[in-house]
């Protein structure tokens, strides 16, 4: 039995082989051919694009209906702007002639008559030639002089009143300040509004007398200006002051003080007081000026 089906299978083995044989017998190609097998790649498949999500509309609520409204017929309304009422003109200044400057004085003199607290001021003016030496007199002080005459004011007609302390050397006394007192009290008394005013009405005369002590082209406010100013800058100085007299006049024995300018000088003999005064008025017009 057991030989039996050793038989047997060897039988189907050499069936097999001869099968194997025939076939690749029968496939075989001329020799020197090349067998190339071609294998059909397969065709990859694409993917179904996935479905569009759903899109959603959310409905805007509807605008309101606008009615028309159809225009007002007849005139437009008038719309009336209120007018601010014109200020009424100044009365206009009546037009002052004003005189030569050879007759001036009578026309100066009226109107400082006219000034508040004028009267006071008229009478320690010059009655002669006003505009010519108020001229004289400020391009002086322009140029920290100080004239000994022909001023615009009347003399003070008191003495310095001094102390002697020996054969040459005196003291002023504190009163020697006081023979200024009114002279500056008249000055400070007048309105500077005013002032200005009547400065501004006869300054064609100023300027034609600045003209003929040779300053033609120039402007006489600029040579005010700064005369008042060489005042308004000058320092004090403290007493008590001694004094020599080698002549006719005093004069300061102290050399730093007797070889400062002239205003200067003239600023400590009319005193701390009145110089604090007449500054304070002359810095109220320059001002202006």
């Amino acid at each position: 039995m057991k030989k039996i089906g050793f038989l047997i299978i060897a039988g189907v083995a050499i069936l097999s082989l001869v099968a194997l044989v025939w076939l690749s017998l029968g496939s075989s190609e001329p020799s020197g051919a090349t067998t190339t097998f071609t294998v059909d790649a397969p065709v990859p498949r694409r993917p179904e694009p996935a479905p569009a999500p759903a899109t959603r509309t959310i409905a805007s609520p509807a605008p309101p209906a606008v009615t028309a409204v159809e225009p007002p017929t007849g005139p437009e309304p008038v719309i009336e702007t209120p007018v601010e009422p014109e200020p009424e003109p100044d009365p206009a200044e009546p037009e002052v002639e004003l005189p030569a400057l050879n007759d001036s004085d009578g026309f100066v003199r009226e109107r400082l008559q006219a000034l508040s607290d004028g009267a006071v001021l008229l009478s320690l003016v010059t009655d002669e030639q006003l505009i010519r030496r108020f001229v004289v007199f400020v391009e002086n002080i322009s140029r920290h002089e100080f004239p000994q005459t022909d001023l615009p004011y009347r003399p003070i007609g008191v003495d310095m009143p001094v102390r002697e302390l020996d054969q040459n050397l005196f003291l002023m006394e504190e009163g020697a300040h006081g023979r200024f007192d009114g002279f500056v009290d008249a000055m400070t008394a007048v309105d500077t509004g005013q002032a200005y005013a009547l400065y501004r009405l006869l300054r064609p005369l100023f300027q034609q007398a600045y003209a003929e002590i040779g300053y033609r082209g120039r402007d006489f406010d600029d040579t005010l200006r700064l005369a008042i100013n060489n005042v308004l800058q000058a320092t004090d100085s403290e007493g008590p002051y001694q004094l020599v007299k080698p002549s006719v006049m005093y004069l300061f024995a102290d050399s730093e003080l007797e070889n400062a300018d002239a205003v200067h000088k003239q600023l400590i003999r009319i005193g701390p007081r009145n110089s604090t005064r007449l500054m304070g008025k002359l810095a109220e017009f320059v001002v202006l000026l």
